[in-house]
């Protein structure tokens, strides 16, 4: 979570992303549940950087609601012959491998999904487009297609069945990353804004001298610094074994809520120049936009929380 925040500083959210896909989403599972030889071939070189990994969850009609993915993976003789798209994957047009989710049975959707490594090279594997976004440009997404892609069983990681469950646990470490991730680019935005409008003039005196241009950014400083005490309980409470579902996914409502508000707070302020492709702020307001959709949206937290605080309705049990 160090190099994570420390990624921050990097004067994008593409690059941030398309490391931590590697590092804390594409890969969890497969480190705590992979067999040693799944680990020494794809592990171990996405580790060193040989190689490029990705993360197939999401499709054209489940996003967040991953119980919903409709990919199918059908034992045939000793392999796994796999069917389907994924939409929206980073890293999906470079990479080598992806960590697949997959539908590997038919019973109920929390259990009958599994976790599978696919090299990318593999015959039926379609790269089917570079996704145009409105911001984090430096990092690519792919729609992917899987046409009777045939993979030996043996690339299942754990399980069978179990795949939901481990990305459920692996989306936990990949909304820490976000947050982490999060942290120096809304400060560089204040301390950005703040040296802008201490320069820039209007009605003759510094736009910061303005009690609300420094009230608001000193508003915003406190929230961020809100945010890192959060995130930084987290985190303790992570490396001491702990569930951290309900903080993680609180932290990861906050930071996608707060992203937009100090982007479009400080785009405010720089006025015109703000609204162009000249101006970091501007780009922050790009692709800092994401992290209250990605990874979960907003409403999909709330939801967790909620059940984590016993006020979430039960859905009524359909009659038969």
């Amino acid at each position: 979570m160090a190099a994570a925040e420390e990624l921050g500083s990097i004067n994008c959210g593409g690059i941030p992303m398309a490391v931590g896909v590697q590092s804390d989403m594409a890969t969890p599972a497969l480190s705590r549940f992979g067999s040693e030889e799944l680990k020494r071939q794809f592990l171990e070189p996405s580790i060193k950087g040989d190689v490029v990994a990705c993360l197939g969850v999401s499709e054209a009609g489940a996003g967040s609601d991953v119980a919903s993915i409709k990919t199918t993976a059908v034992k045939k003789g000793g392999d796994y012959v796999i069917n389907g798209s994924k939409m929206w994957i980073t890293n999906g047009m470079q990479a080598d491998w992806i960590c697949l989710l997959v539908n590997t049975g038919q019973g109920p959707a929390h259990q009958n999904k599994s976790l599978i490594c696919v090299p990318m090279d593999t015959k039926g594997v379609v790269r089917a487009r570079k996704i145009n976004k409105i911001g984090m440009w430096s990092s690519d997404t792919a729609e992917l297609f899987f046409e009777d892609v045939r993979v030996p069983q043996k690339y299942l990681i754990g399980e069978e069945g179990m795949g939901f469950t481990y990305q459920m646990l692996q989306f936990q470490e990949e909304r820490m990353l976000a947050i982490a991730a999060t942290l120096l680019p809304l400060q560089k935005c204040i301390r950005e804004t703040a040296k802008y409008t201490s320069e820039r003039k209007a009605f003759g005196q510094p736009i910061l001298n303005n009690q609300s241009v420094h009230f608001r950014l000193a508003e915003l400083e406190t929230e961020i610094e809100l945010l890192r005490s959060l995130h930084y309980r987290c985190i303790a409470m992570f490396v001491q074994g702990h569930d951290v579902t309900k903080f993680a996914s609180m932290g990861k409502l906050k930071a996608g809520r707060l992203a937009r508000e100090v982007t479009d707070s400080c785009l405010q302020f720089w006025g015109g120049m703000g609204f162009t492709s000249e101006a970091l702020i501007s780009r922050f307001y790009r692709d800092f936009r994401l992290l209250s959709i990605g990874g979960g949206a907003d409403e999909v937290m709330l939801s967790i929380i909620c059940k984590y605080m016993n006020i979430l309705p039960k859905v009524p049990m359909k009659k038969k």
